[in-house]
């Protein structure tokens, strides 16, 4: 149980210092990009392209790390990746122009691909079944506070200061991961004659590539809402005639909601004993939340604020979607997809943000925002409603190539 505890804990500070250096680049992107020489008229163009840059980082980033996890072990390529990000992000406050913040950007999110994945497939292969949402809910939960702190040192640090604290946190976390040890799941797994941290096993039959994408799909809706509406909120806001609206504050306020959402759907999966009605609810509420943010105009600040709160509660089923595809698939693939999911769903915000280019100068910024956002919540919804239920299951199996 001492074991299981610590693995819970430094799961939840790994994925808090993840969350904490990913969402620096929103909160810092107006202040670094005029200190680099971005026009005003420039930045929301320069930022897109940043952050896509990023989440290239992130989509390769995503299969180095999952199928490396499978293959060489979980923490072995953890330290990899939480080294590569650290040094990723510390030169991100030493950057002298645009094209070296990319370069920057693009490292830091290779290496933050293989954070949350690893944390819950340790947790989960480590707990046992009765405690394994809970152990995932509190690492999210947790580690979702990265967002606040991170909105909070914009508020008090300089851009370069933030991505400093921000590195050096990362290798202070990599010295607490050193007292980790590999889960008696994977080390069994390993004596099994099969292929582990496979694509081609991956999607080599029709069942386990329709849960795949359903679980892509699931998590849309939570990315389109973090890394479009809240990380361009000020523009979002200005649309709406509600000026003044800082992005380093809309993060702070959504993300703060985002932890309470992931405890409560973590808890409503355990008192339900059902992943996917807990989900269904929180999409029910950010349906709600997007309908009225988009109708309501002329808010102040703070109310626009207040809206980014309950937009982040609603998108709360981020640890139970996780956990959900860690609970999809066998021991042999279980770090590929727990790393892949979420960082594919992270990346979907190149096609969604690329999407939003295209259709705002036609559409303008709300209608655009209604267009995605819906679209988005109905793709999960219908993926969601034909997901098999996974929370009574146990982790102890392997995918084979004749099975399903």
């Amino acid at each position: 149980m001492q074991r299981a505890r610590r693995v819970v804990i430094v799961s939840a500070l790994g994925y808090f210092v993840d969350i904490l250096d990913l969402f620096l680049f929103n909160v810092v992107r107006q202040p670094s990009l005029r200190d680099l020489g971005v026009p005003v008229a420039d930045s929301l163009m320069w930022g897109m392209r940043l952050l896509n840059v990023q989440m290239v980082g992130v989509l390769v980033g995503a299969l180095v790390w999952g199928i490396l996890g499978d293959r060489v072990g979980r923490l072995r390529a953890l330290y990899g990746s939480i080294l590569l990000y650290s040094i990723g992000t510390l030169a991100n406050g030493l950057v002298g122009s645009v094209e070296a913040y990319a370069v920057c950007r693009l490292l830091a999110g290779l290496g933050l691909a293989g954070e949350l994945g690893a944390a819950v497939t340790l947790v989960s292969e480590t707990l046992p079944q009765r405690q394994r949402g809970l152990g995932t809910t509190l690492v999210a939960g947790f580690g979702l506070c990265g967002g606040i702190v991170a909105a909070l040192l914009a508020e008090s640090l300089s851009w370069r200061a933030c991505y400093l604290v921000g590195g050096g946190a990362g290798l202070i976390l990599l010295s607490l991961r050193l007292t980790l040890h590999e889960p008696a799941l994977f080390m069994a797994a390993q004596q099994e004659s099969v292929r582990r941290g496979s694509l081609t096993l991956l999607f080599a039959t029709a069942s386990r590539r329709s849960r795949f994408g359903k679980l892509l799909l699931i998590g849309l809706p939570v990315w389109f809402v973090a890394g479009i509406v809240i990380a361009f909120s000020p523009e979002l806001a200005a649309s709406l005639g509600t000026p003044g609206v800082t992005a380093a504050r809309a993060v702070l306020c959504s993300y703060l909601g985002v932890a309470i959402g992931d405890l409560l759907c973590g808890l409503l999966s355990q008192w339900l004993q059902s992943r996917r009605r807990a989900m269904m609810l929180s999409l029910s509420l950010l349906l709600i939340g997007l309908l009225a943010l988009l109708r309501l105009r002329g808010l102040s600040p703070n109310g626009f604020y207040l809206l980014g709160f309950g937009l982040g509660v609603s998108t709360g089923y981020w640890a139970v979607l996780v956990t959900t595809a860690a609970e999809q698939f066998g021991t042999n693939l279980r770090a590929t997809v727990t790393t892949s999911i979420p960082n594919l769903v992270r990346a979907s915000v190149i096609p969604l943000s690329l999407l939003y280019q295209q259709l705002l100068p036609s559409l303008g910024t709300i209608e655009t925002v209604r267009l995605i956002g819906l679209g988005t919540v109905a793709l999960a919804a219908l993926a969601l409603w034909s997901l098999p239920e996974t929370y009574h299951r146990e982790l102890a199996f392997v995918e084979r190539d004749s099975t399903s």
